[in-house]
């Protein structure tokens, strides 16, 4: 008998009523299993529904009437909570975003984006990987630029991940090899492209060899 799928459990945290009623029905529309266990209308209401509420994604705004969103990152990030944070908002100015990214949001997409790109974000964070809409692609894409010399840290995972594929293993024989599921191959892989700011294999394996990931005879 096959296991039914674990539904994708969310708290939507926005002021405005009327936007939480559309986005409700959007996530409710969704083709992937999804329950929306909570709404709040400010950090206050958030962290008292996340007391007594088991939830696995915070759909996140900036701009609330106590705290902002910002502070919400900061605090879940201090008290380690494994909660994924996908902000929503219509506020994308980069010195926003770069701050949130430096604070561990798992990804930040605008109010504007239609609902599959809303569906792929839920997706994407709730595997475990980070995910940027393509209307702030530009202004993620310069934010990690500026820090590419940087030394970055990766997981033991990750690094094996890489060093497989630089023997040119595809993301199913990585699977197989490391004994671990397809879906999360492909979120460390989508992980290691994020920090390094690259977008395939070809620059994956450059790119660690420039580093000192890697070298010829690993």
């Amino acid at each position: 008998m096959m296991m039914e799928e674990k539904s994708v459990r969310i708290i939507i945290v926005d002021d405005h009523r009327i936007f939480r009623i559309g986005l409700r029905a959007e996530i409710e529309s969704m083709t992937i299993p999804v329950e929306i266990v909570g709404e709040a209308a400010s950090a206050a209401e958030f962290f008292n529904i996340l007391a007594t509420t088991e939830a696995d994604v915070v759909l996140l705004d900036i701009i609330l009437p106590d705290v902002s969103g910002i502070d919400i990152v900061r605090r879940l990030r201090r008290e380690k909570t494994t909660l994924k944070i996908l902000m929503l908002s219509a506020e994308t100015d980069s010195d926003t975003i770069a701050k949130l990214m430096q604070l561990g949001i798992d990804g930040f997409i605008s109010k504007s984006v239609p609902a599959g790109t809303l569906q792929t974000a839920i997706e994407y964070v709730a595997a475990g990987a980070e995910y940027y809409g393509r209307d702030i692609a530009r202004i993620v894409h310069c934010i990690r630029m500026s820090n590419r010399e940087k030394d970055f840290s990766f997981t033991p995972r990750e690094k094996e991940i890489i060093q497989l594929c630089a023997q040119g293993l595809s993301a199913k024989e990585i699977a197989d090899k490391l004994c671990i599921c397809l879906k999360t191959v492909v979120a460390h892989k989508y992980n290691i492209f994020k920090k390094m700011g690259i977008s395939n294999c070809v620059e994956l394996v450059n790119y660690a060899l420039r580093l000192g990931i890697i070298n010829l005879t690993d």
